[in-house]
């Protein structure tokens, strides 16, 4: 196995000079016990709110701690970035606030309410320059620029000066934390900033608190990279956690990040979106699909962390609400409760009546149809969406419908079809 030797480790001064430049620029948000996630696992379950900054996410600190470091030369020449989220606004308002010129490569698919926050936060100081069709497409026009006029590449998490920004989360916690002494934390990643930032200031000051990072289970980078020991690249991701999905994780955050985390685990991005839900139903709490990723994990350690205190960082809050949909869809299809068939109705009248009253039980609801016209001689076809009430009225529907001649096939387990309807 090849060996990695970490070459950077933030040191505890860093890191406090950067929560010195931080403030009354970022907040330090608060560290609340949440009731109900504390009386479902029975331990102190403690919700670092990093969503209450006021762009909505911890990527300011990381941005501001690195733009505010820069030398005359740099500041006359400007900063460029890519993003397509966060970062984007954590940067535009760094370059408001310290009066430096950015630009501010997006991919051109991104969302205008994304695009709108970024120029709002940014004002005059920052240009947006929509390019391509993915983040890759955007980080290669800004490293192209970048290059050709000398402008200062201010990269998400693959930085020194970010990583300390994005420490100074740790360094709240242990703070806002001194009277009870915090056994684990809970810490999303993508690629690894914040990770390694917060493991740092723990090692150092904590040394006994497990630091547990959480992923996507459609874009395990971290954990492919430290299982390998090696950085390792993921040919394909699911984008659906945008803030947490990457096909590689920084260099100095993965050296860290090996030597520094107890245990990587992955979440099922439906179990990220029951969570999402849940927090705005039961908590009035808004959060992204990466926000929710600590919190998601807690399940898999309900018997190791029963009794003990525990801390998640929700790590921001930019959803967009026409994703709501598409969430409520991925939780519901990850509780078994949202099945899609190819169901064969036989050419005669009467025929959908009869497959909605004698084939569908009390509960179950169509939330999905879509009708072909004479597919062949004898059915016609469609494509039907059904959420059940409960799991185990699957089985029942099943047979009812190849007992009665209905059924076409299922497509939950077909995965190249079904990805034309999710």
């Amino acid at each position: 196995m090849k060996e990695i030797k970490t070459t950077y480790r933030p040191t505890l001064k860093a890191i406090e000079t950067a929560a010195e430049k931080l403030k009354g620029i970022a907040s330090v948000t608060p560290l609340i016990k949440n009731t109900r996630y504390s009386k479902h696992f029975d331990a102190n379950i403690y919700f670092k709110r990093e969503d209450l900054q006021e762009v909505r996410s911890y990527k300011i600190r990381g941005a501001y701690n690195k733009i505010s470091s820069l030398n005359n030369g740099q500041v006359e020449n400007g900063i460029v970035c890519a993003s397509a989220g966060n970062h984007a606004q954590g940067v535009a308002i760094s370059c408001k606030l310290l009066k430096i010129k950015g630009t501010i490569f997006m991919p051109s698919p991104t969302p205008n309410q994304k695009i709108e926050q970024v120029k709002m936060f940014g004002e005059d100081y920052v240009d947006v320059v929509l390019v391509g069709d993915t983040f890759d497409d955007a980080y290669y026009a800004a490293m192209q620029q970048s290059e050709e006029h000398n402008k200062t590449f201010v990269h998400p998490f693959n930085d020194e000066k970010v990583i300390e920004g994005q420490a100074t989360v740790g360094l709240e916690i242990i703070d806002q934390a001194k009277t009870h002494p915090i056994h684990y934390v809970f810490v999303p990643v993508g690629g690894g900033g914040l990770a390694a930032g917060l493991s740092s200031v723990f090692k150092i000051l904590s040394p006994q608190t497990k630091i547990i990072s959480v992923e996507p289970k459609g874009a395990p980078a971290m954990l492919t990279s430290i299982r390998a020991n090696e950085n390792t690249a993921l040919e394909s991701i699911d984008n659906f956690v945008d803030g947490a999905a990457v096909k590689r994780v920084g260099d100095l955050s993965f050296a860290i990040c090996k030597e520094t985390l107890h245990r990587v685990v992955t979440v099922d991005e439906g179990k990220i979106c029951q969570t999402i839900l849940d927090l705005y139903n039961k908590d009035a709490i808004v959060v992204e699909p990466a926000g929710a990723l600590s919190l998601s994990a807690l399940e898999q350690f309900k018997d190791e962390i029963k009794g003990k205190n525990v801390v998640c960082v929700i790590s921001g809050s930019n959803n967009d609400i026409t994703r709501m949909a598409e969430i409520k869809e991925r939780a519901l299809l990850h509780a078994n409760l949202k099945h899609y068939f190819i169901i064969k109705f036989p050419q005669r009248a009467g025929a959908l009546r009869d497959f909605v009253v004698d084939i569908l039980g009390p509960t179950d609801d169509i939330t999905h149809f879509e009708y072909t016209k004479k597919a062949n001689r004898e059915n016609d076809v469609a494509v039907v969406g059904i959420e059940l009430k409960n799991t185990s009225d699957l089985e029942p529907l099943i047979t009812k419908m190849k007992q009665n001649n209905f059924f076409g096939e299922y497509l939950n387990d077909k995965s190249d079809l079904f990805e034309f309807l999710i």
